[in-house]
């Protein structure tokens, strides 16, 4: 496989904090074209058979995915994993461990809201939960929009649920070196997800990169929904100075909240090492 290829290698469903199923993302995807398709829900992999399944059923590739929550230098940094295997009891036990620290962080969140006159968040954002081991902002903020608070979610994140505003509450995640290891003795890859989000200087961000590769990490995304052109470019020079592979992903969660849809971002630029050529093998 080129380069030149439809894959979207990072989405999320109901199982995380997704609005759409596993069957109903996949029939978005492929309606948009793609050709290789992930879902990455945070910190689970519950949904995989049922994606993998609906993907074959309509005609497209699968590779298996996750999102894992890391700290990093005082920050939430994300890493997905692609192609391992969704069986593996390592995996299942690890990411069990991360998920269970939420539930008392967002009761934390919900009496720093009350704080400031935003009574019921916890119980209102439990209504857009499937899993509530998996609570998470994203389902505060669709609370906070439902009540009339903000008008979409982009302002939620300007003025709650951030550090230094109403509702943040810092959580510890895995490490860095859990995270790459659960996925790669799963017989996969970890890939730094959207690296322009982090708020890191240059010196940290260089630390990331070294400390990822030295665990065993392989990949980066370099195209995904929330990068610029521009970083789209920083990010393949980052891919071949560290001897990274490249992937790429909508991060697509919700049709009324996702600015870029699935299937809908530019090609990997030329010059880097697609990651499903290195995972050929793990196509499904």
């Amino acid at each position: 496989m080129s380069s030149i290829l439809n894959a979207d290698l990072h989405c999320h469903s109901v199982v995380s904090d997704g609005t759409l199923t596993p069957e109903e993302l996949a029939a978005r995807a492929a309606v948009n074209g793609v050709e290789l398709w992930a879902l990455t829900d945070h910190d689970e992999i519950g949904g995989q058979h049922r994606a993998a399944a609906a993907a074959h059923a309509q005609g497209m590739k699968y590779l298996t995915g996750t999102e894992i929550s890391i700290t990093f230098a005082g920050q939430t940094v994300h890493i997905v994993g692609l192609g391992f295997d969704a069986d593996d009891e390592r995996m299942k036990q690890g990411l069990h461990q991360t998920r269970g620290g939420r539930g008392q962080r967002a009761m934390d969140m919900s009496d720093s809201l009350a704080a400031v006159g935003i009574r019921g968040a916890y119980e209102g954002a439990l209504k857009y939960v499937s899993n509530p081991e998996l609570i998470s902002r994203t389902h505060f903020a669709r609370f906070l929009v439902e009540t009339g608070v903000c008008r979409d979610t982009s302002e939620v994140f300007r003025k709650y649920l951030t550090e230094g505003k109403p509702g943040f509450i810092p959580h510890r995640w895995a490490t860095l070196r859990d995270a790459v290891s659960w996925i790669t003795d799963a017989g996969g890859m970890a890939v730094i997800a959207h690296p322009a989000r982090y708020s890191f200087s240059a010196n940290e961000e260089y630390a990331l990169f070294s400390e990822f590769k030295s665990h065993g990490g392989q990949a980066v995304e370099v195209v995904t929904g929330s990068h610029t052109a521009a970083e789209y470019v920083r990010y393949a020079d980052m891919a071949r100075e560290f001897g990274l592979a490249a992937s790429r992903g909508s991060d697509f969660h919700s049709p009324d909240e996702s600015h870029t849809d699935l299937g809908t971002l530019p090609y990997l630029p030329g010059g880097l090492t697609p990651v499903w050529e290195l995972l050929a093998n793990r196509i499904q």
